[in-house]
């Protein structure tokens, strides 16, 4: 079965998707709440992604647009970055590449992304080329200017 990330739309079967990573995670990882308030808001895009497995949503994460980049990296030149922001996956799917598939759909922007780790998941972002961002700091940046220094998979 051939996996891809698709923006999650915005509706009421999305947020009973979501109950269920809610039941499995911890408080911090539910997305619930920021899903109703963007159904409130009517944004016509959404900030989040998912992978389904068959018709069962897999693995979701909230990936923001930020701006000013130059805060992150004084040299890069663009002025935009991402910022990953609860990005889980059901236990049953875990290991098989799913956190990771979002992770890459995210890299494929070719911009800074920023993120916090969370639920012991810092060995999983060193791996795939996150680094901390300063030593005062718990998250993590990417700098897609390294990736040619890294080897990813």
């Amino acid at each position: 079965m051939a996996l891809k990330v698709e923006n999650l739309k915005m509706n009421f079967k999305t947020i009973e998707e979501f109950k269920s990573f809610k039941e499995y995670g911890i408080e911090e990882l539910s997305m619930l709440e920021e899903l109703e308030i963007t159904m409130v808001e009517d944004n016509s895009s959404s900030p989040f992604y998912g992978i389904y497995y068959g018709d069962k949503l897999a693995a979701r994460m909230c990936l923001y647009v930020k701006k000013d980049a130059a805060l992150l990296l004084p040299d890069y030149s663009g002025d935009e970055y991402l910022e990953i922001w609860k990005l889980e996956v059901l236990p049953q799917y875990q290991n098989k590449g799913f956190g990771l598939l979002l992770v890459d759909y995210a890299k494929s922007f070719e911009l800074p992304i920023l993120t916090k780790p969370r639920v012991k998941s810092h060995t999983f972002w060193e791996k795939i080329g996150f680094a901390s961002f300063n030593e005062n700091s718990s998250r993590l940046l990417w700098d897609p200017a390294t990736v040619n220094t890294q080897k990813i998979g």
